[in-house]
């Protein structure tokens, strides 16, 4: 096992080594080391253990869009299939242009008789 004393910064070769980071093994010196979580860590260990790990966004989007779509479609289906049925209870006279004709020899008719 080495000592402490004998080893140096694995960044400033200059430097005597204070501490060594339990995650990767090296020396560092007081500059090159850092206390985190209760631990002590050099920068590359303390980076890789903060870094936020990035999961894929799934987007729901396009499906969202696509119902919006098959919504807008059902909605004026729906729209349209009333307007049609209303226009169905609607008398045939009325379609045929006739009603107004109707009315009027209705009221003449009564007013011929005696």
């Amino acid at each position: 096992m080495t000592l402490l004393r004998n080893q140096i910064c694995q960044n400033h070769p200059g430097r005597e080594a204070i501490a060594r980071c339990p995650s990767c093994g090296f020396f560092f010196c007081r500059e090159c080391i850092t206390e985190h979580d209760e631990r002590v860590l050099c920068a590359s260990c303390l980076k890789k253990q903060t870094a936020p790990v990035e999961r894929p966004r799934r987007s729901f989007a396009p499906v969202g869009r696509g119902f919006a779509a098959v919504c807008g479609l059902m909605l004026a289906w729906l729209y349209f299939y009333f307007i049609g049925r209303a226009l169905l209870t609607l008398p045939t006279q009325y379609h045929e242009g006739t009603v107004w004709k109707s009315t009027l020899e209705n009221e003449l008719d009564k007013e011929g008789e005696p």
